[in-house]
């Protein structure tokens, strides 16, 4: 005798060979035997032979009509063989059984399982849905496999238009625009990001990194909804003459400067920061914007804005106009340079020029200003200027090694990024220049000097601190952000708080609406001040402005890359020199790009090497080089920035052991491209040490 029973969710078939109690010992064709469940047994058969019967309900199975077997089924439940006498019109032989139920069981759609061997007919409006169901999977399947025939063929089917960036960023994996896409990625055994590229989907690889970082960070996209701009007090005009120092792309003008001569002999200079803290209160819509923003976004050759450009026109510091601003003025003796006093002030400024770097950093040279040569716009000023921030720099190097920290180094190289019509220059210039060293210092200046005005007077702000962490060199150096007075060893001053950039940081707008309470309300700013002492919300500022600074900082570092290698394809750049940075990391002498060799000879670092471009990808913005030759000698280079990756390994392999330069950006990321008076670093290429990067001139990050 033999036995069909079901095991597993599977039909199978074998010679019963004992049967003991509530089981039966059965053996299968391939000579295998199986204890089989009383229970589990369907159908007990003299023949055909176990094998031969499968064979044959499959068959069976096949011929088998659904719909009418559905009708013959009525509604009531039934067992297999009870339904077989219906349909066949007699006892259903061990075959037809079978085949009986193989149909049923694999047409749930028409028959819901019941038990072993038992189904019932599915309602009728139920198989009708479920079979409308199946049809629409069917129409389904045909219109994705025409899909991937399309993005075979390189052509971006007319559906895939609008969805192109939410299938690479945001995608919905259940739709079937998704599963075409990654079905046609298998089989061309490519990403989707290339593929999408190679149908039109995206137009370029910068749009795709740009897409991937709005996706990202700005999902609702980077307008703005209509502002009203807000009106700001009265307030008394100065007696001055203010002139900026910007690079010719900068748009949001924020910080002026200004040389009095007083009657006493004395000098007294203002350094005037842009008050939209004037117009804008906390926790009302234009504060929710910038808020949610954080930072301007900076990229060669764009940026995003943390604030809507109407605003931004109503508080820049353009010239030709009495602008709002908040002013520090610092009284000095000219002879030694001694700061008197300072006093700061709310008030209409007469901004009577916007200086360019382009325009005059080839006039105002150290050689120029020691022998008065040259003739430009607010030369007295600059000089007295220039005069007065080499003692300034002097004495924070000393504070800064008493912090036990060595000189800082001011001949690092520096990039500038310029980009017109997708076109790239990449113009390299040493850092230091008389008029980066004048703004930097004196925003370094007015940032120590409003830190400590709002320490003393007990109103809690942000700033930044480095040193006296916890750990080993490069944590303690770590620059972190807290809400109240700590030393900027790096820098070289006691305390540091970002007050300078109130037009593009969310941090320098909460500084000056504390410092403005400070100077309106005097030992009361502390109950009145927009943030009270250990305001939570101020703290949550922090986090959220941390996350988004670094996330933005990624981003234009990665920008900064694909704009190397698109000057790489526009030069027909493929036999380039380069500088060893540190075991296997160079970087092309002529332009910012940092790449690993891995494999190569160990060379010492400043090493002039000349390199064979074998390709490189603005996808992915990896490249790939091969060593030609050592230069003669193998000197290392003249090369003042290589002198200091010496000083940060022996220090603990930071950047921070050098200290942040005499802008704060030399260890932070984050300030606009191809601008004056501000440089930062790269981060190029994985793994590498901040300190094994070059600098890039950028607009905001100094201070």
């Amino acid at each position: 005798m033999n036995l069909l029973f079901e095991e597993s969710g599977d039909f199978k078939a074998g010679s019963i060979m004992t049967q003991q109690g509530e089981s039966y010992q059965v053996e299968m064709a391939s000579g295998k035997r199986s204890k089989v469940k009383a229970k589990d047994g369907l159908l007990q058969f003299a023949t055909p032979a176990p094998l031969e019967l499968l064979e044959q309900a499959r068959l069976i199975s096949d011929e088998i009509d659904l719909d009418f077997l559905w009708e013959v089924a009525g509604e009531e439940e039934f067992g297999f063989t009870e339904l077989g006498a219906e349909y066949f019109g007699h006892a259903p032989l061990p075959v037809e059984a079978a085949g009986l139920l193989l149909r049923l069981h694999t047409a749930p759609i028409y028959f819901y399982k019941k038990g072993k061997g038992r189904y019932k007919a599915a309602p009728q409006a139920s198989l009708q849905a479920a079979l409308a169901g199946v049809e629409k999977k069917k129409q389904l399947a045909l219109v994705q496999a025409q899909y991937v025939d399309e993005l075979k063929a390189n052509r971006l089917p007319d559906n895939f238009k609008p969805l192109a960036l939410q299938l690479l960023f945001k995608p919905d994996k259940n739709g079937i625009e998704f599963k075409a896409l990654d079905a046609a990625c298998k089989e061309l055994q490519t990403t989707p990001q290339r593929l999408m590229l190679a149908t039109g989907g995206i137009a370029s690889p910068k749009d795709l990194h740009y897409a991937k970082f709005l996706f990202e960070f700005f999902p609702k996209g980077v307008g703005f909804p209509p502002v009203a701009i807000p009106a700001t007090p009265e307030l008394p005009l100065a007696e001055v003459q203010a002139f900026s120092i910007d690079d010719v792309t900068t748009t949001e003008i924020d910080d002026a400067l200004s040389v009095t001569r007083l009657p006493d002999g004395k000098l007294r200079v203002g350094i005037h920061i842009a008050a939209p803290g004037l117009g804008i209160k906390r926790d009302d819509a234009i504060d929710a914007m910038a808020r949610q923003r954080m930072s301007t976004v900076y990229m060669p050759g764009e940026k995003i804005t943390m604030l809507p450009d109407e605003l931004v026109a109503a508080f820049t510091l353009d010239a030709g106009k009495d602008c709002p601003a908040l002013s520090l003025y610092a009284t000095l003796d000219p002879q030694t340079w001694e700061v008197l006093a300072t006093e700061t002030r709310a008030e209409r400024v007469h901004i009577a020029a916007n200086l360019r770097h382009n325009d005059l950093d080839q006039l105002v040279t150290e050689e120029a200003l020691a022998e008065n040569l040259g003739d430009y716009p607010h030369k007295d000023e600059i000089a007295l200027l220039w005069q007065w921030v080499q003692m300034l720099e002097q004495g924070r190097m000393a504070k800064r090694e008493s912090f036990g920290l060595r000189p800082e180094q001011n001949n690092r190289v520096d990039f500038n990024f310029y980009v017109e019509n997708d076109v790239v220059s990449i113009v390299r210039r040493k850092r230091g220049a008389p008029l980066d060293k004048i703004v930097a210092e004196l925003m370094i200046f007015a940032n120590s000097t409003w830190g400590k005005l709002m320490a003393d007077h007990g109103v809690p702000g942000i700033y930044r601190a480095q040193g006296g962490g916890a750990g080993g060199w490069a944590a303690k150096m770590q620059v972190r952000m807290v809400t109240h007075a700590a030393p900027h060893q790096g820098l070289g001053v006691d305390q540091y708080a970002w007050s300078t950039s109130p037009l593009r940081r969310y941090t320098d707008l909460v500084n000056q609406w504390q410092i403005l309470a400070c100077i309106e309300h005097g030992v009361t700013a502390p109950l009145v001040a927009p943030f009270k002492p250990r305001d939570a919300d101020l703290f949550a500022i922090v986090s959220a402005f941390d996350a988004a600074y670094s996330g933005y900082a990624d981003f234009q570092s990665g920008m900064e890359r694909y704009w190397c290698l698109r000057w790489l394809a526009q030069e027909n750049a493929r036999v380039v020199d380069a500088v060893v940075l540190k075991d296997e990391i160079l970087r092309l002498t002529e332009i910012p790009l940092v790449l690993r060799m891995p494999g190569m000879p160990q060379l010492a670092r400043g090493v002039q090497v000349k390199l064979d471009l074998l390709r490189w990808d603005e996808v992915d913005l990896s490249v790939e080089a091969r060593l030609l030759e050592v230069a003669a000698g193998a000197a290392p280079a003249a090369d003042q920035e290589l002198e200091e990756l010496d000083e940060a390994d022996e220090e603990g392999g930071a950047d921070a052991a050098a200290g942040e330069s005499e802008t704060e950006s030399a260890s932070e990321p984050g300030a606009e491209i191809a601008s004056g008076h501000d440089a930062r670093q790269v981060d190029a290429a994985p793994n590498a040490a901040a300190a094994d990067e070059p600098h890039i001139k950028s607009e905001t990050a100094a201070e």
